[in-house]
């Protein structure tokens, strides 16, 4: 019986020397002995490895005999190889190099634009547009009566916009507001405006949503561009649904004068 048993126990030995497990360990570093996170270790053609942690240290096993190539890798420094015997624990220190440069193609990002002025967000009329809406008579106030959200309110003159009193639709003429825009009023007679659409450039009419400029209107704005000085003096005259017109511009060196009369 204690022969037996003393074969069983001295046949175990040859097994453990061939499940044996090497121990590959050591510390990963830069040039300034500083230690590497996360730099990749592992021995070429196997598949043992693993990674550094915080203090650049790694450890792992492997079933592989002989000599094997460790390879050491992390993101901007230059690849290491390295011969190890792996018949017995291996312990290393290995330094890795930054990589001499590392270009990237230039990358561009640019944002979609998103214009939100007030004349983006109104309706824009020039001078011809208005003085050809059917029934405006060349009025720059009745021209924008007809676009949606404004409104007449019998013989009364003024913008009425989605309800709301002529009172809270302000004109502005050059950044200025104008308090009366309009002819003296006559009882039952609706009265036009005092400016002549051919002395703007521009009118737009925003009905909701403008700047807090203009924080006095409170159904909407009517923004009025005046025109440039002209280029040089000179006399104009034409016919429009509003009857017949003639006028003399006069310019100087930084200044204009116009007068006109119309029928």
């Amino acid at each position: 019986m204690k022969r037996i048993c003393f074969f069983g126990i001295f046949g175990l030995f040859p097994f453990t020397g061939i499940n044996a497990q090497t121990v590959v360990s050591g510390q990963v570093t830069d040039s300034k002995q500083l230690p590497l996170v996360g730099a990749s270790v592992y021995l070429k053609g196997a598949y043992e490895g693993t990674a550094t942690d915080t203090a650049g240290f790694f450890r792992f096993t492997t079933p592989q005999k002989g000599v094997g190539t460790l390879v050491v890798s992390a993101l901007g420094y230059e690849t290491t190889e390295r011969q190890v015997g792996l018949d017995q624990p291996v312990s290393l220190r290995i330094l890795l190099r930054e990589s001499p440069s590392t270009t990237l193609r230039e990358v561009v990002i640019s944002a979609g634009v998103f214009e939100a002025s007030d004349e983006k967000r109104g309706t824009v009329l020039k001078p011809l547009d208005i003085v050809t809406i059917a029934g405006a008579g060349a009025d720059v106030f009745r021209a924008l009566q007809v676009l949606p959200g404004t409104s007449r309110v019998g013989e009364q003159e003024g913008l009425f916009v989605r309800g709301g009193a002529a009172s809270e639709t302000k004109a502005i003429i050059d950044g200025l507001i104008v308090q009366n825009p309009f002819f003296s009023s006559v009882p039952n007679v609706s009265q036009r405006g005092r400016f002549s659409p051919f002395q703007f450039k521009g009118t737009a009419l925003s009905t909701g949503g403008y700047s807090a400029q203009y924080g006095q209107a409170l159904s909407s704005i009517l923004v009025l561009n005046s025109t440039d000085l002209p280029a040089r003096s000179a006399f104009n005259a034409g016919v429009n649904l509003a009857g017949v017109y003639g006028g003399y511009t006069q310019r100087w060196n930084r200044a204009a004068r116009a007068g006109g009369v119309s029928y």
